[in-house]
Order: C-alpha cells, then structure tokens, then sequence
C-alpha cells in the first residue's frame, strides 16, 4: 500500500484533505514529464516504483505514473476508483483517430462521482469536475466543460479566442489494469511515440500559471501561459539541464 503520509508530505499536505485539496496540490507539486521514456527507460506502473520515483526521488511522470498515483492515494483515504483510457484529441484534425494514450479517473467519494486527472501535462485540471456532461467549470480563471460526442464524453477547455478546444474523449465504460499496462507501454516504448521522441516538463503554479519546457511544435520553446496570456521563449538546447532543475524542481534528474 502507498505510504499516504510520505505522499502528502511530497504535495506539502498532512492529515486527510478532501478530494479537491488532494488533486490541487499533486498538480502544484509533482511536475509532468517523459524524461524516462526519452531516455529510453519503460515506464512502470508498480506502485513502489511509482513511489519510489514521484515521491522518494521528487521526481515527475506521465499521465499513466501521476494518475495511479493519486488513485492509491484517494482509495488510502477512503474513495472508490475507477480507471479510463481516453484518445487525445487536442493538436489532432477533428476526426482523427489516436491511440488510447491517456488515462483519467472517475472517483466516487462523499456520494458524488467526480472525474479527476492530474496527468494531462500543461492543461490538466487543477481540481476535480463532476463526472460526465453539465456545465462550465472554472478554476484559476481557466474553463472546462465536458461534452458528448457520439459514445465518447469529451472534455474540452476555452482557449484565448473564446474557442472551445477539444482535450481528450474517452467510453465512460471502465477499463481493468492490464489495458493500462498495454497503452502505458506502447505510450513509452514506442518508436515513433512523443514521448519516446521528444522532451515534455510541465508545472502548474499555485496562482494557475502554467509553465512548459517542450519541443513537441517543432523548435525548443519554454511557454508561461495565463487564461488571458501566452510568452514564449526560444530555448537552447544545453540550457534544458539548468531549466528542468531551477524552473521544474528536477535537480539532479538526468536529461
């Protein structure tokens, strides 16, 4: 079993916070990041993996490694987990088939199902939602808002231009573990996989700025993004080491 206290004290809680002060503070603390998989080094899913590397070591992790994390952590204080794959959407033509990459949780605690992530890197939401469609979600001036489309329930979020942008779409239908294990694998092994290929750190701060250090849009480029602004840097690539220390909290992580 997850040693609860020794993870809340790696996301700066004690005690037994509810589900939203849980979410919030692992996604202001525990950075996203594929450093492993672009290293060429598989992503385990062993809960004493997953702790031994996101909460002894401090470092960071995918959807697959964050969003188990916070399941045992939930099910530690008492909440019912279920788990689902879901097809990123966002960055693809509308249609377009993916992989099933992501994975999300639907959480049932203190009588109401919630859906939870905190694995979608740079957007992922800062606290849990109420499962399934209803309305517009706001959290640290960011908005979201799940949608049908066709089987799939899709969350999307409102982007600068007042535009609302697909993020993932997912079967509301459970899936077990071992379909984790088998996207989780493809996810981090595959050769033409981004995050086998490319380099992703993200953070999200306490005041809902979001910072990402990414080549995935071509060039190397450090983003600070609001609800309202975006700047983006140019970065070189021996600055990477220095940036994923200072800016991501990953000292001494190899890059």
């Amino acid at each position: 079993m997850l040693d609860l206290d020794a993870y809340l004290a790696r996301i700066g809680l004690r005690g037994r916070p509810d589900m939203a002060e849980l979410h919030r503070a692992h996604v202001t603390a525990v950075p996203f990041e594929n450093l492993d998989p672009r290293r060429g080094i598989p992503v385990s899913l062993e809960l004493d993996d997953l702790e031994r590397k996101l909460v002894s070591d401090r470092r960071g992790g995918y959807c697959f490694e964050q969003n188990l994390l916070l399941k045992a952590a939930l099910e530690g204080l008492g909440a019912k987990v279920e788990l689902y794959l879901a097809r990123v959407r966002v960055g693809s033509p509308h249609g377009t088939a993916r992989p099933r990459t992501h994975l999300i949780l639907g959480v049932q605690a203190d009588g109401t199902r919630w859906h939870a992530d905190v694995g979608f890197g740079h957007g992922t939401l800062r606290e849990p939602i109420p499962f399934g469609t209803g309305g517009e979600y706001e959290q640290a001036g960011w908005r979201h808002r799940v949608v049908e489309d066709g089987p799939e329930l899709v969350l999307q979020s409102l982007d600068q231009s007042g535009a609302w942008v697909d993020l993932y779409g997912f079967v509301p239908a459970p899936v077990p573990f071992i379909d984790v294990v088998t996207s989780n694998w493809y996810t981090s092994t595959y050769p033409r996989s981004p995050f086998v290929t490319g380099l992703i750190v993200s953070l999200q701060r306490p005041d809902g700025t979001r910072e990402s250090l990414s080549d995935w849009n071509g060039g190397l480029t450090l983003t600070e993004e609001t609800p309202a602004t975006a700047t983006v840097t140019d970065v070189e690539p021996d600055a990477v080491p220095e940036l994923v220390a200072t800016r991501f909290g990953l000292e001494g992580t190899v890059v």
